[in-house]
């Protein structure tokens, strides 16, 4: 078994979309108990965010939500928000997404939880920060990359900028998130006392897109959408071939080098316009010329074997399809296969962490909305009749 490093800890899940919930995921894969607080009517929001669905499941949804058990409850009804607050006196993290100041409003805020249980770790999953002209702002990532400058320096060059392809920036802050709730809990330990933890997906943009801003405040560049080029590296970046794509990444005057031998190009590494890489980033056009009019010469495949052997970074450019069919991914156990009532053969992204060898799993498949409601409030105290009496009132939802 890999290491479970936060059996036994309880953790409130009070997040919708993808940067909360990932970070939850992150945390029941390392063993936590996760208690996934969602509306009794709709569940998350992301339960409806498709196509792509997998059995009327969304494909979204599926994958940041394993290994959690769902609590269907009314944060609306005020016996719904005390049974959350009945759960996270004995809790070890509350994990909040909401809306800027709806915690606060429903009661739910980090003071007053952790009045309660100065042993919790409170973690908000904010758009814009806790402090500041926008820190009332909501936010999305799509927005996030606008906001925090992503989507200027992404794209073909003299085109409009283009949005990253994947949840980059709800990810990244799932991460963050991750990560500081573990300090945090590293540091009771010690201290005996909780901590309240604060993430947001504009810091995450922006630490994403450091080096560009430290090269903005050295001498003022602007970095704009370069497509596949690296900016600070020559040659590096995707070349066409006789039959396809290739990414190659010539990173230092060796690499360069040797890439020069393998294309049959010797007599570039002593050209004065491509000796070190600062010349051949200022010389980029007409070096990327040459190396592409010899790599269309022969197939993606040739030339990959060829540098690999060599020492050269390469590697085609692959599709999901090909990602998910790769050996390479069958080899890590990256897909695992999970249990779900919905859909027989469910296969999720497993996290990308391996203890001793032996890969973070999830313990169990996405709940359905309110799965696991009555087991959860029996465990807070909740006898029979008093959830049989909330379900019937509508404060909660059971399956």
């Amino acid at each position: 078994m890999p290491l479970q490093p936060l059996a036994g800890m309880r953790v409130l899940d009070v997040t919708t979309s993808i940067a909360g919930p990932y970070c939850a995921e992150i945390l029941a894969a390392l063993g936590a108990d996760v208690v996934k607080v969602e509306r009794p009517d709709t569940g998350d929001d992301g339960r409806a965010w498709g196509p792509p669905f997998w059995n009327g499941e969304s494909a979204m949804f599926l994958a940041v939500n394993a290994g959690k058990r769902s609590l269907a409850v009314s944060l609306r009804h005020e016996r719904g928000r005390e049974a959350v607050l009945r759960l996270a006196d004995t809790a070890d993290v509350f994990l909040q997404s909401l809306r800027p100041g709806l915690a606060e409003r429903l009661g739910l805020g980090s003071e007053v939880v952790r009045a309660r249980n100065s042993r919790l770790v409170y973690c908000t999953v904010g758009a814009y920060g806790h402090t500041g002209p926008l820190a009332n702002e909501p936010g999305y990532d799509a927005l996030m990359q606008a906001a925090g400058g992503l989507i200027s320096m992404t794209g073909e060059p003299g085109r409009p900028g283009v949005r990253v392809g994947s949840s980059l920036i709800d990810m990244g802050t799932g991460m963050w998130a991750a990560l500081g709730t573990l300090a945090a809990l590293l540091e009771r330990e010690r201290s005996g006392e909780g901590a309240l933890v604060d993430t947001s997906l504009y810091e995450t943009a922006l630490g994403y897109i450091g080096y560009h801003l430290v090269g903005y405040l050295a001498d003022g560049t602007v970095p704009k959408g370069q497509g596949t080029m690296f900016p600070m590296v020559a040659p590096y970046q995707v070349f066409p071939t006789r039959d396809g794509e290739l990414m190659v990444a010539g990173g230092n005057d060796r690499l360069f080098a040797v890439l020069c031998d393998v294309l049959g190009l010797p007599e570039l590494v002593a050209d004065e316009r491509f000796r070190t890489n600062p010349d051949r980033v200022h010389n980029r056009e007409e070096l990327v010329g040459i190396v592409s009019a010899r790599l269309r010469t022969r197939g993606t495949a040739h030339w990959q074997e060829r540098l690999t052997a060599a020492g050269v970074p390469a590697a085609p450019v692959a599709d999901v399809a090909d990602v998910a069919a790769a050996e390479q991914t069958e080899a890590l156990g990256l897909l695992q296969q999970l249990e779900h009532d919905a859909i027989p053969g469910l296969r999720l992204p497993a996290l990308p962490l391996s203890f001793d060898r032996e890969r973070a799993m999830h313990r169990h498949g996405p709940p359905a909305v309110g799965e696991h409601s009555a087991t959860i409030l029996s465990e807070a105290g909740y006898s029979d009749e008093e959830i049989a009496e909330l379900e019937a009132d509508g404060v909660i939802r059971t399956r």
